[in-house]
């Protein structure tokens, strides 16, 4: 089983994967709250692309909130699931109670993240969406499906670390161009058996990361 020592040399790793291929316009790198934003602060670094984090939340059905009815993110970006909506009898008053709800949290973890910097304009770029892992991929999916609605021309999703359905899965979407990963190994079982230092990553932390791809920006 392959083992990364921590984060910043999966992302290394994960940023070597990208030094010999050719990239379509503008890059801009996404990292997912919070362990993805270090990984994905040496691939940006190896690219020469911007950092930024891609702040998503997920619209839970009343009484089910693990099942995904749909997502938002940042500048009224919403994708909705109308099957599950359907089948879920979700009325239209329950639905805007819970994005409500969901648009203040992330709203929160924006000003957290970012403090007052705005985001960085998807429109027309090729947006590479990194994670330090993906076990079930449900976080992924809500990203890509928010990058797309945000405008991005192309979406590569990219994980040291992942499981193979999962993996499958995320490769298979429309919006999906690519899908880098150095690792899915059968019988997986979760990302942080595939690190040596798996600490939480602190708010502190993704902060510093992104000012300090802003101020060399």
């Amino acid at each position: 089983m392959e083992h990364f020592s921590n984060r910043i040399e999966a992302g290394r790793r994960l940023a070597a994967a990208f030094a010999d291929g050719e990239l379509e316009g503008p890059v801009v790198v996404l990292g997912l709250p919070r362990g993805g934003v270090p990984v994905a602060a040496e691939v940006a670094h190896e690219l020469g692309a911007p950092l930024d984090v891609l702040v998503v939340r997920k619209l839970g059905v009343p009484g089910q909130p693990e099942v995904a009815m749909g997502a938002i993110g940042e500048r009224g970006a919403r994708v909705l699931n109308d099957d599950i909506i359907d089948h879920g009898r979700v009325s239209s008053a329950q639905l805007a109670s819970i994005e409500l709800r969901e648009r203040a949290e992330l709203e929160l973890r924006v000003a957290r993240f970012r403090g007052g910097a705005g985001p960085i304009d998807l429109e027309g770029r090729t947006a590479i969406i990194v994670d330090d892992g993906i076990a079930t991929g449900a976080t992924a999916r809500v990203a890509c499906a928010v990058a797309h609605a945000q405008g991005a021309a192309r979406i590569i999703v990219a994980t040291p670390v992942a499981a193979p359905e999962s993996l499958a899965e995320l490769a298979a979407l429309p919006e999906v161009d690519d899908v880098v990963c150095l690792s899915a190994p059968r019988g997986f079982m979760a990302v942080g058996m595939h690190y040596v230092d798996f600490r939480q990553t602190t708010d502190d932390e993704v902060t510093s990361l992104l000012e300090a791809s802003r101020s060399t920006g």
